[in-house]
């Protein structure tokens, strides 16, 4: 049996779809972070046969979840203060997202000014859409990566 030992404070990023944990450390960008991360590959799970699991040390407001709830809003986020979870929080998918994708549209804006934030925004969350800000060409990419 794997032990990873308790946090004091920070995130353990659960039900994470098997063999994504790497992309998620890379999309949070977790090693920018001068924090302890650790990463369950391929863990048994009675709920999904096999699942990845990130924790990380550091405090809860360095994170950006919605870049979660983007990827798999399906993963839960269990939030550890003083080494208990204070909160479990279900993610959403988000109202907007930031710098994650990019435009594909050749006349975008933001393929002439390579400084300007990649904006997209949730235009239908029934059927999970997601446009440019700038130019509303539709996201045609995989979300979960």
């Amino acid at each position: 049996m794997l032990n990873v030992g308790a946090l004091k404070e920070g995130y353990v990023l659960d039900h994470i779809k098997a063999g994504k944990s790497m992309t998620i450390y890379h999309d949070l960008k977790l090693d920018k972070l001068d924090c302890t991360v650790a990463i369950i590959k391929n863990a048994r799970s009675n709920k999904m046969g096999k699942k990845d699991i990130i924790k990380v040390e550091c405090p809860i407001d360095k994170l950006d979840l919605d870049i979660l709830g983007f990827i798999d809003h399906n993963i839960t986020v269990n939030i550890i203060k003083d080494e208990k979870i204070v909160e479990k929080r279900q993610l959403r998918l988000p109202k907007q997202i930031t710098n994650v994708i990019k435009c594909k549209n050749p006349r975008c804006i933001t393929s002439v000014e390579q400084g300007l934030d990649q904006i997209f925004i949730l235009t239908d969350e029934e059927n999970e859409v997601y446009r440019c800000k700038y130019c509303e060409e539709k996201y045609r990419g995989s979300r979960k990566k």
